[in-house]
């Protein structure tokens, strides 16, 4: 039940919630084990050696398993960004001057504690839109990377659905290897490249997921509007006079 005055408004669909938790418990399990395969960190708790137990095949499985979920979720949200019957982030992401000046409306929300807050909160901003698109990214180059240093377990061009796979992969990934090297200023472009940037970007992600629970609870308590419960309800409150 709403507060006199306001109103609740829909923020997220019941797809968009689902969408939420999946590719959070993912990145729970991707980072947990993608630390765990580049330095493996724990041992099995029983008289066994880790070997015999497969405890570095079973972190690459889950860590493999997950990533083609977040390939499924990047393809549907790209979908979404343009096709969305709810809401097209792309439209936020357009540099138009209403756009350009929400984005920095919000900015300035933010960094004077919400003592200034001339934009409509009843809907998605350019500035979350930006913020998001960010994380997208960032999702599509871990993919791009990660299948670059998969696709080299290969090594013989065969795989069990035929030898169109390491070849798509090739053909889709091969170009990380120097783009990693420029981004690190490596002499010559190596698979090594591409290792220490799909880690480096994992701690971009992790960051990115710090500030993104930080602000979610900081424009609950600021903004006063429920915005903490978007993600569990699909809703949140605001004043009756900035709904429409």
């Amino acid at each position: 039940m709403s507060k006199p005055g306001y109103k609740q408004v829909k923020r997220m669909t019941a797809f968009m919630r689902l969408n939420h938790w999946v590719v959070a418990t993912c990145m729970v399990a991707a980072v947990i084990t993608g630390l765990y395969i580049g330095h493996p960190y724990y041992q099995s708790f029983i008289a066994d050696p880790a070997v015999n137990k497969y405890v570095m095949a079973w972190n690459r499985w889950i860590h493999f398993m997950v990533a083609i979920i977040f390939d499924v979720s990047s393809i549907v949200i790209a979908y979404l960004y343009f096709f969305s019957r709810f809401e097209k982030p792309i439209l936020k992401l357009i540099p138009t001057p209403k756009n350009i000046m929400e984005f920095f409306e919000v900015l300035i929300n933010l960094l004077t504690l919400n003592r200034r807050k001339k934009f409509d909160s009843s809907h998605a901003d350019s500035f979350n839109a930006v913020f998001f698109f960010i994380f997208h990214v960032l999702l599509l180059w871990m993919l791009l990377t990660g299948l670059q240093l998969y696709v080299h377990g290969l090594e013989s061009g065969l795989s069990s659905i035929g030898k169109w796979w390491p070849a798509m992969l090739h053909w889709a990934t091969d170009w990380t290897i120097p783009a990693s090297s420029w981004l690190v200023g490596g002499a010559m472009p190596t698979l090594m490249d591409v290792r220490i940037v799909h880690h480096l970007s994992m701690w971009l992600i992790i960051v990115w997921v710090v500030f993104h629970i930080y602000y979610q609870i900081w424009r609950t308590i600021f903004w006063k509007e429920g915005d903490i419960a978007i993600v569990v309800g699909g809703t949140k409150f605001v004043k009756e006079d900035k709904e429409g």
